[in-house]
């Protein structure tokens, strides 16, 4: 758990974060493609939320997650069937968390668990 409450940014597309969000908990509606993973590393937040998109063919919708991972970041994705790709307020208000990779698992990001309570965990009264 962090010791202080982290910004939260909600964007519609990762590209949308720059060096001032480092540390927040950046909730988008990009995939989790290594591509996008390019951006959220750039950023260095403390959580990086993204659409799995389907997975799709050799796990590309969630490759960025392992990307991360070797970045020291946390990064998890919410089911495409829980939230509207490219919509991060569907991100956040009603996407179930897919796939998590061990970073966001240590902050409590586990398949299944509302985006939203992983968000109210980690900014406890924010």
């Amino acid at each position: 758990m962090p010791p202080h409450h982290p910004a939260l940014r909600v964007v519609d597309s990762i590209t949308e974060l720059g060096a001032a969000d480092a540390g927040c908990i950046a909730v988008s509606g990009s995939h989790g493609g290594w591509s996008a993973a390019r951006y959220a590393a750039a950023a260095r937040p403390l959580l990086a939320v993204f659409n799995d998109a389907g997975v799709g063919k050799d796990g590309a919708g969630i490759a960025g997650l392992a990307v991360l991972q070797t970045q020291g970041i946390a990064a998890c994705t919410v089911a495409h069937d829980t939230a509207r790709i490219g919509d991060a307020g569907s991100t956040l208000a009603d996407g179930k968390i897919s796939h998590a990779n061990e970073a966001a698992r240590a902050l409590g990001a586990e398949p299944g668990l509302r985006c939203a309570e992983l968000v109210a965990r980690l900014r406890p009264g924010g």
